[in-house]
């Protein structure tokens, strides 16, 4: 997808603020923290089509609005992840601001989890 300089602007920006994971280290965190929670900020018809295997999704439009009910303690790890990691920096960026201590964007997003050959589900 070709992205608008404005759009990248706001997204290299967001990145300097947050942290970045790798699909390999998302794995390895998720399998050495059983707490750790892989969110998946696609839109709905992206989520059905296929998404990592474990995840979970709250996406972009409602994780400001829903993400205290479902991870109340601001210390979880928090892995999000989107099509190629743009709309998940700018996700995660948000969390911090909202007091989230432990929250990666993965690089690459869903791109990089289906070609690193990361095990998917469906709906």
């Amino acid at each position: 997808m070709k992205h608008t300089p404005g759009f990248l602007k706001v997204v290299d920006d967001a990145k300097s603020r947050i942290r970045e994971v790798t699909v390999e280290e998302t794995r390895k965190r998720i399998s050495e923290n059983k707490d750790a929670r892989l969110i998946d900020v696609r839109e709905d018809n992206e989520w059905q089509a296929g998404h990592a295997a474990g995840a979970e999704h709250l996406g972009k439009g409602i994780i400001e609005r829903d993400i205290e009910t479902h991870v109340p303690n601001h210390q979880t790890e928090l892995i999000l992840y989107c099509g190629g990691g743009y709309r998940s920096a700018l996700a995660a960026d948000v969390l911090q601001r909202m007091g989230y201590t432990n929250v990666y964007s993965m690089a690459g997003g869903w791109k990089a989890w289906k070609e690193s050959g990361a095990p998917i589900e469906s709906d």
